[in-house]
């Protein structure tokens, strides 16, 4: 296994494992025509090119024998929250697909974003996760992220409740 920083040639590569992993995720919360409609919005090609093009965020992919298996990106942060500052950094993907989870992988991609995220010196970081994804709650609590806030994530017509997580630039990384 191992994790390299994405590039824009691998816009195709992001876009299929995004997708792949939101499904494997989350797909069965909602009806197909809104799921669909999300991941062609959200994980296009097009908008993976811009993003990985960009100097503010960044995407890892983690491979094995040089097969994508998961997947982390990071930028400034855009949660709706009014403590959210300039230079506060955000989590925005983190996904290893199911076969290969429980074997540490999660954790070091986190760890290579969050480190990205603080290059410039210690941050504000926040993420946002699914009210009910509670592994996912578990994990960023024991590194050092509290409950903040909620607001409302769209796919589709579906409205999730997430969750606003916060970790101060004084709080230890677990």
């Amino acid at each position: 296994m191992a994790i390299r920083r994405a590039g824009p040639a691998d816009a195709e590569t992001v876009s299929q494992l995004a997708s792949r992993s939101f499904v494997e995720t989350f797909g069965h919360l909602y009806p197909d025509e809104d799921l669909q409609a999300f991941l062609q919005d959200s994980y296009a090609v097009g908008k993976q090119s811009v993003i990985l093009a960009h100097p503010a965020y960044a995407i890892w992919l983690l491979e094995r024998d040089g097969e994508p298996v998961g997947h982390a990106a990071a930028g400034p942060c855009g949660l709706p929250h009014p403590e959210v500052a300039a230079g506060d950094g955000e989590l925005k993907r983190l996904y290893v697909l199911k076969d290969h989870q429980n074997a540490g992988w999660g954790g070091r991609l986190f760890q290579t974003a969050l480190d990205w995220l603080q290059r410039d010196g210690p941050c504000t970081l926040w993420i946002g996760v699914w009210s009910e994804n509670l592994g996912a709650q578990r994990f960023y609590a024991r590194h050092g992220f509290e409950h903040v806030g909620d607001y409302e994530f769209p796919v589709g017509r579906v409205r999730d409740h997430e969750f606003i997580l916060r970790r101060r630039p004084d709080c230890s990384s677990g």
